[in-house]
């Protein structure tokens, strides 16, 4: 059983910064990629972020290239989401990812297919 503990939500003014961590076992974290998600109601997933995990790679959607940055801490089997500038269309809830082989959702290369429970990020 695959498991995404997630952390870090919030709320903060517009401008401000929040980070977002995520840490699953070292199986599920070495395996391929991960990466982060975030959606509102109504609208469906939107692919924020992803991490390369065997090298570090990383891949950030245009709508937040600049303002935020993933990394990784391999000791801690963790990927964070550093969110700075933070704007009200970021409002949304985060979700944390991890590569499934059969998962159903394509993106930067991976494909991801387990999810963590959601963290809330509200800039307001």
């Amino acid at each position: 059983h695959v498991q995404l503990v997630e952390s870090g939500g919030g709320s903060v003014h517009p401008g401000g910064s929040l980070k977002l961590s995520c840490t699953t076992s070292l199986v599920t974290y070495r395996d391929n990629c991960m990466g982060w998600f975030r959606q509102v109601p109504g609208k469906e997933r939107e692919a924020v972020a992803s991490i390369y995990t065997p090298l570090g790679g990383t891949y950030c959607a245009d709508s937040v290239k600049g303002r935020f940055t993933s990394s990784q801490d391999n000791a801690k089997n963790t990927v964070t989401l550093q969110m700075n500038s933070l704007k009200p269309e970021d409002t949304a809830m985060y979700y944390c990812a991890a590569y499934n082989f059969i998962g159903t959702m394509n993106w930067a290369g991976c494909r991801f297919g387990y999810w963590g429970q959601g963290t809330q990020v509200t800039v307001s």
